[in-house]
Formats: C-alpha cells, structure tokens, sequence
C-alpha cells in the first residue's frame, strides 16, 4: 500500500471562475485534514511541497500554508525548520487519547442513538460489510478507511457539531497510526465483531449499549496495536516496508 499523494484523486481543476488564496488553502488543508483522517498517510511520511503542488494543481503557497496549519493542530511536526513530516505517536500519547476517545466517543454514539434514522444505519450496515470484505481480502488501506466511515457517520448523527470538530481534530492524529493495524495488530473479538453490536443496539435505540458498544470496539478490537507500540514504544522507526 502507497502512503504517497501521488495515488490521491484529488484536483481543483474542476473550479469554477478565479479562487481566493484563502479560500485555495482551505481546499488543500481539507483534502490532507480528510486523508489524515482516513489514515492515508503513515506516521513518518515526509511532504514534499513541489510534489504535492503538482499533484493537487496548486502553487506551493497554500500547500505550505495548509500544512503549517496541520504542524499547529500537532497532526503533522516540523524537523530542523524545514521539513514537514506526519507526526510519530509514541505508546503513552496513544493511550492518552485512546482515553478521552473512550469518553467523547462514546457520548457521541449515545446521542446519535436518539436521533439517527433508520436508513443511516442501514448504511452504517453497508460499511461494515465492506470492513469485512476488505480485511477478507487484505485491502489494508480500504479497511481502516470503511473503519474511519463507520465511526465517522455514526459521530456525525449525534448532531454535536462542536463535539464532532474535536473528535476529528484527534482523528487527525490517530488515523495515521491506525496503518499499523493491518497487517501487524488485526482487531479482534472474542465473541462477534463490536459494530455488530453497535447496529444491533442502535436499532433498538437502545443508547447506554450503544456507548458501551463503542468503547469496547476500541478497547478489544485494539488490544492488539496497544501491545505493539507497548513492545516497539512507538511509531518511531516503524515504516510501511518494514515489519516491526
């Protein structure tokens, strides 16, 4: 699997009529705050500004402008002043913000129980199944992105604008690590998969199971990725090619 921009299908070429410098930044800092987010750059992966100018049809400007932004939000880092990479997690940063996931998550599955429709979680059903079907058949990058889609949407019905805008913000940070799940810590059950339990109990709206659905999808499905940044103390030094 490619971390590299150079397979994202993302242009602006499709504009219509003369664009503002800000408002070009913020097309480019949404694209790469969206692929964060959907885990499609691994910890470590350097941006090279030229490169992406010219993939996304842009002048280096609001490259550079949308990634400082990013380097602010803390989900990329700087090094000696110059290059900007996506930034490593370390076990104990994870376990921080596994931690307050646990809590602003769940409250938002809680309350999307109250207010989501039937054909939301028929879609959420949709997404599951291509979950399963990606890790069926070792679609790594398909997998954490149907992942990120399932608990995205879910979040989004809460209907909690301000909660969601800081779930995506440590989003940002954790899509990236969430690579390594596959193929080195696959989540795993000891009985049926959490998001069955999550739909099961949204359709009985059944919102205290709901909440306590998605805690446990992180805690167990994510037992294994725990162990491995406790063993190798992080990202660091972790790389696509390169098997811890």
């Amino acid at each position: 699997m490619s971390s590299g921009i150079e397979n994202a299908a993302w242009t602006t070429s499709s504009a219509v009529g003369p664009v503002a410098r800000d408002s070009l930044t913020s097309l480019v800092y949404n694209n790469l705050r969206q692929a964060l987010m959907e885990g499609r750059f691994w910890p470590g992966h350097r941006f090279k500004i030229r490169e992406l100018a010219a993939t996304m049809h842009v002048s280096e400007t609001p490259i550079r402008e949308a990634l400082m932004q990013l380097v602010r939000a803390r989900a990329l880092e700087m090094q000696a002043g110059r290059s900007i990479m996506v930034a490593h997690m370390t076990h104990d940063q994870y376990i921080q913000l596994r931690d307050i996931r646990l809590q602003l998550e769940g409250f938002a599955a809680e309350n999307a129980t109250k207010r989501i429709s039937d054909a939301e979680i028929d879609k959420l059903e949709v997404v599951h199944g291509e979950l399963v079907a990606a890790e069926r058949e070792r679609r790594w990058f398909d997998a954490v992105r149907a992942n990120w889609r399932f608990h995205h949407t879910l979040y989004e019905n809460a209907g909690l604008p301000e909660l969601l805008a800081i779930l995506d913000d440590i989003w940002l940070r954790n899509g990236p690590l969430l690579n390594f799940l596959y193929p080195h810590a696959p989540p795993t059950y000891a009985g049926r998969h959490q998001h069955l339990a999550v739909l099961e109990h949204l359709r009985r709206r059944k919102p205290d199971k709901v909440r306590e659905a998605i805690k446990a999808d992180m805690i167990e499905g994510g037992a294994k990725l725990v162990a491995l940044l406790k063993r190798t103390g992080g990202t660091q030094g972790m790389t696509p090619e390169n098997e811890p």
